[in-house]
């Protein structure tokens, strides 16, 4: 069955939200949906509107999955970032592990995949890259769900084939000044540049700034989608300032879309200490700068909204070694709730009601 604008043919959606992201995400049945992208984002549009119509219109992120045919994964995933600048607007490039969480949880409940358990396992195609993403249930409830989110690699790339530009810091010049950033792409692609660059000096300094640092970090982020030849108007790279933050600590603030980022995204931060991996760039001159040890796996992130861990765990070992490879990376104890279902089609106030209700669950476990 393909569900077409304005037909007959309805299907649940599912929000669900990650904590620490920006907004929730709602979570389709791609299997009843359009095959092609022009008539599928015909259908997220008209979706999009009867959100918008329902209080819901802050909802930015769609996951779309299925049970995976390939026998290494439980789902395929495919995100689609929407973007605020009108309801067909979308953005198909890149993935989002808050996203990929809520569609696990989503999954459950669809009858995709079994019954949700601590210890369990499910495996992820990740359709917008190829990567394969596991979330691993360290405890369930009736609603909500912590995991540990393991990123694999397609071909376990060389540290150094992840540098975007072939260099582990690329010159950009913006407002008639040159501002050194690292253009990495590892779960998604990441422009870091070093916030005492841009005026903050401390943590603290980089949590209170507001429109001018993000003005500026917004057009770092507009030079650095010109040279990599990507269109403007999508929302990679994403960007991140980055200073150190205290003993093995690497303090952070990203944008995300339209706004600061909360917190910041599973893929940045796994992107994060990737990069902080590789010799030569801006997050591992800091980490090193924070005392972090060249061989330490695992970073800590200190973010405006609170601490995480992300590892990036390499092969063969050995520090600065020219054909390291990435092998997996992780972030682990990562919450994400169901917040209810609904008809996802324009069809009685009753819907409406249950979105709203749905929504305002984000507010009290944000």
């Amino acid at each position: 069955m393909v569900a077409q604008p304005g037909g007959d043919a309805g299907m649940i959606g599912h929000l669900a939200y990650p904590t620490g992201s920006p907004c929730p995400t709602l979570v389709l049945d791609a299997r009843v949906l359009p095959a092609h992208d022009e008539a599928l984002l015909e259908v997220l549009a008209q979706t999009r509107r009867f959100l918008a119509a329902a209080g819901g219109a802050h909802v930015l992120k769609i996951a779309l999955v299925r049970p995976s045919e390939h026998p290494m994964f439980d789902l395929d995933y495919r995100f689609v970032q929407a973007l605020p600048a009108g309801p067909d607007r979308f953005d198909l490039r890149g993935s989002c592990g808050h996203s990929i969480l809520s569609a696990v949880i989503a999954a459950e409940r669809m009858g995709m995949v079994a019954r949700l358990v601590a210890g369990g396992r499910i495996r992820v195609c990740v359709l917008n890259s190829g990567e394969g993403v596991v979330c691993e249930m360290d405890r369930v409830g009736r609603s909500d769900a912590v995991c540990t989110v393991y990123f694999m690699p397609r071909d376990a790339p060389r540290l150094t084939d992840l540098l975007m530009t072939g260099a582990p810091r690329t010159d950009l010049s913006v407002d008639g000044r040159h501002h050194e950033v690292s253009l990495v792409s590892s779960g998604n692609p990441y422009a870091f540049v070093d916030a005492r660059d841009l005026g903050a000096h401390t943590p603290e300094e980089l949590w209170k700034a507001d429109g001018e640092l993000f003005a500026r970090m917004s057009r770092l982020r507009a030079a650095a989608t010109a040279l990599l030849g990507w269109s403007p108007s999508g929302v990679f790279p994403k960007i991140a300032a980055v200073l150190p933050g205290g003993p093995s600590t690497v303090a952070v603030r990203a944008i995300s879309v339209p706004s600061w980022h909360p917190t910041i995204a599973l893929t940045g931060a796994v992107c994060l200490a990737t990069t902080a991996r590789i010799p030569g760039t801006i997050p591992h001159r800091i980490a090193r700068a924070a005392g972090l040890a060249e061989a330490e796996p695992t970073l800590t992130i200190a973010t405006p909204g609170g601490t995480t861990t992300a590892s990036a765990v390499t092969s063969p070992p050995g520090p600065g070694a020219v054909q390291t490879r990435l092998a997996w990376s992780a972030v682990g104890r990562k919450v994400v709730t169901h917040l209810g279902s609904f008809l996802a089609e324009p069809l009685a106030p009753r819907q409406d009601e249950e979105i709203a209700r749905c929504l305002s669950l984000t507010a009290t476990i944000a």
